[in-house]
């Protein structure tokens, strides 16, 4: 089959190569514009743009695909199937319906639950125990077309939303090809979504990311790993030279109590709300992250210190 393959982030890098193993031709790869990236903010292809690159892969990077010239170019590639990974773009009906085939999308979650935006972050944020990955035949609305494959994934207690992206992207590039492979095949049946269990992972606001410590622990444990490493959870601490901020990338909720805010040991407990939180990796501003040891070891935030 012919193939379009449309992405951005490292999420949909694993399922570009997946394909590119399968006897299938991957023409054309879509990717969101070069972005200001590192600390010189130079212009940088996206993941998607330099994987396909290096393979020889034709790239183009349209600021809309609702441009009338790009719709007639996407149509004119002649093609069996749109595969969609985390592109960044809601695309029109014109675009989804070309290829011969349809087009599907990659969605990191159990539909219908968290539609939308941010479904890795969100689940861990609500304290789900599992989530999964769907591939589905893509519709004009907000990811409600039917599903073709999903597999599940446990949630574990320390997993952070770095990880489970990770393990999300390697499931999402063995069900491409399965799916790739039942779509040529006609051995897939689209299963409609249920009514019931709708949900929706909105965008991570940047006011989401400062620690509330008077929260419950396990709800400010959940918002610590579901945003590490990006953007990351921060509160301030006491310093010589004033308040520094600092990201905390990877805790436990505990059971000490104490006056929200509060250190309670020399080992990074926190107090909150209900219950304490004990941080395991942390950052200072302009530092690399590091385990709560190591960042002792630069960083003293004793017994009796109290954060913002």
């Amino acid at each position: 089959m012919r193939i379009a393959f449309l992405g951005t982030p490292d999420f949909a890098v694993a399922a570009l190569q997946a394909l590119m193993t399968t006897p299938h031709q991957v023409v054309m790869v879509y990717a969101q514009p070069p972005a200001p990236r590192g600390r010189g903010q130079d212009l940088r292809p996206s993941p998607v743009q330099a994987c396909a690159e290096a393979a020889g892969i034709p790239v183009r990077t349209p600021a809309s695909m609702r441009d009338p010239a790009e719709i007639e170019a996407f149509t004119a590639l002649d093609l069996d199937l749109a595969v969609v990974a985390a592109f960044g773009q809601i695309l029109p009906g014109a675009v989804l319906d070309a290829p011969r085939r349809g087009s599907i999308n990659l969605h990191a979650s159990l539909l219908p639950r968290w539609r939308g935006a941010a479904p890795i972050q969100r689940a861990i944020m609500a304290g789900d125990r599992q989530t999964g990955l769907c591939i589905m035949r893509m519709t004009e609305g907000l990811d409600e077309g039917p599903v073709l494959l999903s597999d599940t994934l446990r949630i574990d207690a320390l997993e952070t939303a770095g990880t489970l992206h990770d393990r999300l992207a390697d499931l999402g590039a063995r069900l491409v090809v399965e799916a790739v492979r039942g779509l040529e095949q006609g051995t897939l049946s689209p299963a409609p979504q249920p009514e019931d269990g709708v949900t929706y992972a909105k965008k991570i606001r940047p006011k989401e990311a400062h620690i509330n410590w008077t929260r419950p622990a396990e709800e400010v444990d959940r918002r610590i790993r579901g945003l590490s490493p990006f953007p990351g959870a921060w509160f301030t601490a006491p310093s010589d030279k004033g308040p520094i901020r600092i990201k905390a990338l990877l805790s436990r909720a505990e059971d000490a109590e104490g006056e929200a805010g509060t250190v309670l040991d020399d080992a990074l407990l926190i107090a909150c709300g209900a219950g304490s939180v004990r941080l395991l990796r942390a950052q200072r501003e302009g530092r690399a992250a590091q385990d709560a040891e190591t960042f002792l070891r630069g960083f003293r935030l004793p017994a009796g210190a109290k954060v913002g």
